[in-house]
C-alpha cells in the first residue's frame, strides 16, 4: 500500500526564516512532516530543500495545495515542485542492441523496486523485441538515419503522448538525441559509460584502455542539447588494473551501468531530485 504523501522541492534566493516559513505552512494546515533536508550554495546564493509530509489529516485537498502554497513562494521568489506518491509516473525504456540495463531495469520494476510502470520500449534496432514480449511491454522499433532523423523523432514524441509518459530513459540508446527534441520532451535520463566529464561520446572504454586509467566509471545524467554534458544525477567508479583488457573494462563497466542507471532512476522516481542551472542536489 502507497503511503499518501506529498513532498514539495524548492529553491529560491538564501534568506532568513525559509525553513519555518516552510514549515509552518504545513504545521498550519495539520500536516504531519515526515522527511526534511536543505542545502545551501553560497557560491549561488541559493536555497534549496525537500520536503514530505502525510496527506492524512492535511487540511487542504490536494487540489489546492498548489495555490496556497504559491501564495508563500511568490514572494520568496522560489522556483518549487509538487509531487504526490499516489501519481504513478509512466516510463519509456530506449535501447540500441545491448541489452543489460534493459534487463535490470525491467528485473527492479517486477521487483516493485520502482514506484512507476514501465509502458512501451522503444528501439532503432529490432534486435531485443524478444525481451519486451516476453515482459508484455510494448515494443516499437524506430530506426534512425541522418536523413530521416527529424521525421523519426516526430513518431517517438506522438508515441511518448500517446502512452502519457513521465519520463524517458535511455537505457544504452545509442542515439544522439536533437535539441529540439529534448526541448519537447526533457524528462530523460541516459547512462554513459565513464566518469563524466572524462571520456565523452563514443568508445569510452577503448579510449580509457589507451590512457592506462586505474579506475572506470559510470554517470546518469538529465540529457541536454550538450553531448554528455546535463545534469549529473549519480556516479559510481571501480578500480581496473594493467592485467585488465578491453573487454575486462566493458565487463566491469556494464556491472556500474545497472547500478548507476538504477539509482538515478529510483531518485528521480521519489522526487529526490533538484536541478538548478547544470547541477543537482540528490535528497538521499
Amino acid at each position: 500500500m502507497i503511503k499518501k504523501t506529498a513532498t514539495l522541492l524548492i529553491s529560491c534566493p538564501d534568506q532568513q526564516g525559509l525553513v519555518a516559513k516552510i514549515a509552518n505552512f504545513i504545521y498550519a494546515n495539520g500536516g504531519n512532516i515526515i522527511h526534511a533536508d536543505q542545502h545551501t550554495d553560497f557560491e549561488a546564493g541559493l536555497f534549496l530543500t525537500r520536503i514530505e509530509w502525510e496527506l492524512e489529516g492535511f487540511n487542504l485537498p490536494k487540489d489546492l495545495i498548489s495555490p496556497a502554497f504559491n501564495a508563500i513562494a511568490q514572494p520568496l521568489g522560489a522556483k518549487w515542485e509538487l509531487h504526490f506518491s499516489e501519481t504513478i509516473p509512466r516510463i519509456a525504456i530506449w535501447v540500441s542492441r545491448q541489452d543489460h540495463c534493459l534487463y535490470d531495469l525491467i528485473w527492479r520494476y517486477r521487483a516493485k523496486e520502482f514506484q512507476a510502470e514501465i509502458a512501451l520500449i522503444i528501439s532503432n534496432h529490432p534486435h531485443l523485441q524478444a525481451i519486451a514480449k516476453q515482459f508484455n511491454i510494448d515494443y516499437y522499433h524506430v530506426p534512425i538515419t541522418k536523413d530521416n532523423k527529424l521525421e523519426q523523432e516526430e513518431k517517438q514524441l506522438e508515441l511518448l503522448k500517446q502512452y502519457k509518459i513521465d519520463l524517458v530513459v535511455l537505457a544504452k540508446y545509442m542515439q544522439i538525441m536533437s535539441g529540439d527534441f529534448i526541448e519537447k520532451f526533457p524528462q530523460i535520463i541516459n547512462i554513459h559509460h565513464s566518469f563524466l566529464p572524462a571520456f565523452i561520446g563514443a568508445n569510452p572504454y577503448h579510449r580509457a584502455f589507451e590512457r592506462g586509467v586505474k579506475v572506470i566509471g559510470a554517470t546518469a545524467h538529465y540529457a541536454t542539447a550538450d553531448l554528455d554534458a546535463g545534469p549529473i544525477i549519480e556516479q559510481d567508479v571501480v578500480r581496473v588494473s594493467h592485467r585488465d583488457d578491453v573487454d575486462d573494462l566493458i565487463r566491469k563497466g556494464k556491472d556500474l551501468e545497472r547500478v548507476v542507471l538504477a539509482r538515478a532512476v529510483r531518485y528521480h522516481l521519489q522526487n529526490r531530485v533538484l536541478v538548478y542551472g547544470n547541477r543537482t542536489v540528490v535528497f538521499e
